[in-house]
């Protein structure tokens, strides 16, 4: 049985207005909630989205938070994008005020099955391709979460016979309470994040809160062949592994060109290898989790096999853009760390010219050392990290700085060669010249085109 909350009545502070500040804001007010929303920008920057607010009776705090007022709540329901070490939140907390993330509060209201998805890399592909192979097979299926569309807009049109599968980052995991997952998935735990939670053994614990309200009646899913993600198997929930280097007692592992269950020692082939349409090794530990997942919940092997050989892949990751005179661009803005970005390297046989840079996360970028000298032969730096980057990099491959992506793809045509693959794939964030990595990624895609229009407009000159 859920713990309920009964928000009629109740004071609730809402932390930043981005995209889930205001859907939480909203579903509070709807709820007969005093709601109080703080922004550190002024109104002047989301005139529209206030007047929404006040026209649903929130209060508007802009321009700054004030300290008093976290102090008047009942619950106080942060931005994932707001650091819980923010002096307000933790004097808040101090006086026994709850601060919840707004998957915590809308799970609390959400009805059906809830399948959960974490780890540094592969979010929001495993994700989007377990909604994928539940649709497939025919069963009610939405898709919400750290993937654009917040949980808590999704509560209204759940339905008790239907299934949630959430993305969830650690900002938002770090600060549930009783957020309890059907099926949770702990996919790898590399390094990212480092300026926010501090060091790596605390983001990992951040993470692996995913499992730490589930019960015997629930599953984890983990990753066999990632140390770092092992040392965080739960012992209550029921574990199964995915593996792409062993067989595993329990979950989902590679044999030969077949993908395997092995339950209770008994083993079912879900597909083949080969029917994977994804690039990179990767994305075949996705597939693991989502299948492992899937069967978890019922889906039948044809249904998953089904799913998988009919998934497109996700937008922003390793996302082919186009081809002009013979080279070929890849967009994979949202590989925005180095774990991330060396997956992606290593999903292309060569010659790559690589566009590298952004805001920092803390992260080291010695490690991309290795796949840059084996797939690269050159790095394209854009953004505040590129003389962190290229101080790391230690010539081992040609660098030079483009200041910014529209300068980077000038360049990348200019020394590109037929046969050479453009991959933007940053190793950072993208705040200090976007606003998300999809706007990174959405410009790339236009400057790419046009591009390509421009060459093909051309084309005809240069055959007279």
């Amino acid at each position: 049985m859920k713990p309920g909350i009964e928000l009629a009545g109740k004071h609730v502070l809402v932390v930043g207005l981005a995209r889930t500040g205001v859907a939480t804001a909203l579903f509070c007010a709807a709820r007969g909630a005093s709601v109080t929303a703080t922004e550190e920008r002024p109104e002047s920057q989301i005139v529209e989205t206030a007047a929404k607010l006040r026209a649903a009776g929130v209060t508007l705090e802009m321009g700054g938070h004030k300290p008093h007022t976290f102090i008047e709540q009942d619950l106080i329901v942060p931005s994932p994008g707001v650091p819980l070490m923010m002096p307000a939140l933790a004097a808040a907390r101090a006086i026994g005020i709850p601060v919840w993330s707004e998957i915590e509060l809308a799970w609390r209201f959400l009805r059906g099955r809830l399948i959960c998805i974490t780890g540094s890399n592969g979010k929001t592909t495993t994700t989007s391709l377990i909604g994928h192979i539940l649709e497939t097979a025919g069963l009610p299926v939405q898709v919400a979460g750290n993937i654009g569309t917040p949980l808590i807009s999704r509560v209204d049109v759940s339905s008790d016979a239907g299934f949630t599968v959430v993305e969830a980052s650690s900002f938002q995991l770090e600060s549930i309470s009783a957020f309890r997952p059907d099926v949770a998935v702990l996919l790898n735990v590399t390094p990212d994040h480092l300026d926010r939670h501090g060091s790596l053994e605390a983001y990992g614990r951040a993470k692996a809160r995913i499992f730490e309200n589930q019960t015997e009646e629930d599953a984890a899913i983990l990753n066999a062949d990632d140390v770092a993600t092992t040392q965080y198997a739960p012992s209550t929930p029921a574990v199964f592994w995915f593996s792409r280097q062993k067989r595993v007692a329990s979950g989902c592992f590679v044999r030969d060109d077949e993908i395997v269950f092995r339950r209770d020692g008994s083993d079912t082939v879900l597909l083949r290898c080969r029917d994977i349409g994804l690039r990179g090794d990767h994305n075949v530990e996705n597939v693991l989790a989502a299948a492992a997942a899937a069967t978890l919940v019922g889906v039948e092997p044809p249904a998953i096999a089904e799913g998988v050989r009919t998934f497109a892949g996700v937008e922003h990751r390793i996302e082919f853009v186009a081809t002009i005179s013979g080279v070929e661009y890849f967009n994979d803005s949202k590989a925005t760390n180095v774990d991330a970005t060396i997956k992606a390297l290593d999903a292309f046989p060569g010659n790559l010219l690589v566009i590298l840079g952004g805001k920092d996360k803390g992260c080291d970028y010695t490690i991309l050392r290795k796949s840059l000298r084996e797939h690269a032969r050159m790095v394209l730096l854009i953004g505040a990290a590129a003389d962190k980057i290229e101080s790391q990099l230690g010539g081992v491959v040609p660098v030079e700085r483009a200041g910014t992506l529209a300068h980077a793809v000038e360049l990348a045509e200019e020394r590109a060669r037929p046969g050479d693959t453009v991959l933007l794939a940053p190793a950072c964030a993208s705040f200090d010249q976007f606003e998300s990595y999809e706007h990174r990624g959405r410009v790339f895609k236009q400057l790419v085109r046009s591009l390509a229009e421009n060459n093909a407009a051309d084309e005809p000159a240069r055959r007279t």
